[in-house]
């Protein structure tokens, strides 16, 4: 609890006098505020008054600029990846994430892909049974993650593990029944400096707000897209878009035809056993193999036209 509460009283006063006259935190106000947050200077009512505030004036890419290199300050700074991949969605509709055997496709093929997330929220199968299923596991602790990026080039690391401060916020999500900002923030972590990263989101608005954080956190390269359950998935059933950031040349538009002719995904019957007999080439639904070569296209755009070689896994066929 906050020794002094009215040290903080100031943002929610900035965040929350009401119409007209209430404003945006700007960088170094989101900044300060949330590392009082993590440095648990703050009382809890007005932690979730913060959330809250936050939620209803609607995300500021200034502000979650801000949150973002806060919650960077805490991180270990040993993790080196070229592909940053986050993974927080929780979409109702969410079967299995066969977005995960398009990263590990990649890893395979020489590209090291650090995952984070938070699978508290979760519909469907979750990344870690579906690691199990392949008898992996998630990452201990950052030490643990840069030990497997050099010899796997695949890790997994939790968001309690990367930055339990973080973590905590993120759960309260149980007490007000709605995400908060701090799910964006997590999303755009980076904490392996990756020279790519793909992000994936439930709503179109969330797409300009991470653009402009890539671009004012000055990262090499961004792909977002709206993503099945908000993850970094595509399911080719019909054409779309994904969004780029690039350091050099600006924002651009990347068109996403679609494979004519896919039934849709039926999350029913997606098990961690079908996970598995697809990794191992054992089994091949049409629309699940289109969805993750879909997938590793994405990335392999964000990666900027880098083509990995031939994957050992049952996924061989990839393109290379």
């Amino acid at each position: 609890m906050a020794d002094n509460p009215s040290d903080f009283a100031r943002f929610l006063t900035i965040l929350g006098r009401g119409p007209g006259r209430s404003r945006a935190l700007t960088r170094e106000e989101a900044h300060e505020a949330l590392s009082l947050i993590f440095a648990n200077q703050v009382d809890a009512y007005q932690v979730g008054a913060f959330l809250m505030l936050l939620r209803f004036r609607g995300e500021d890419p200034e502000e979650i600029t801000g949150m973002v290199q806060a919650a960077r300050a805490g991180l270990a700074p040993s993790l080196q990846a070229d592909l940053d991949w986050p993974s927080y969605g929780a979409g109702r509709t969410r079967g299995a994430p066969w977005f995960l055997l398009a990263a590990l496709a990649l890893a395979q093929s020489g590209v090291r892909v650090l995952m984070h997330g938070s699978n508290d929220f979760s519909h469907g199968i979750t990344v870690p049974v579906a690691l199990a299923a392949l008898g992996m596991a998630p990452c201990a602790d950052a030490r643990d993650a840069a030990h497997r990026l050099g010899v796997e080039r695949f890790a997994y690391l939790p968001l309690a593990a990367l930055s339990p401060g973080l973590d905590g916020l993120l759960g309260l999500r149980r007490l007000f029944g709605l995400r908060s900002p701090v799910n964006t923030v997590a999303r755009l972590l980076d904490p392996g400096n990756a020279a790519a990263g793909v992000d994936g989101v439930f709503h179109p608005h969330y797409i300009d707000v991470h653009l402009g954080v890539a671009e004012r956190l000055a990262r090499p390269r961004l792909l977002v897209l709206k993503g099945g359950g908000g993850e970094v998935e595509r399911v080719p059933l019909k054409d779309s878009a994904a969004y780029l950031w690039c350091q050099d040349e600006g924002r651009s538009e990347v068109p996403l035809p679609g494979v004519p002719g896919l039934a849709p995904l039926t999350p029913q019957s997606e098990t961690p056993a079908l996970v598995r007999a697809v990794w191992r080439g054992e089994a091949a639904p049409e629309t699940v193999l289109a969805t993750i070569h879909a997938t590793i296209a994405l990335a392999l755009m964000a990666l900027g036209g880098a083509r990995p070689r031939r994957s050992r896994s049952g996924l061989a066929d990839m393109p290379s």
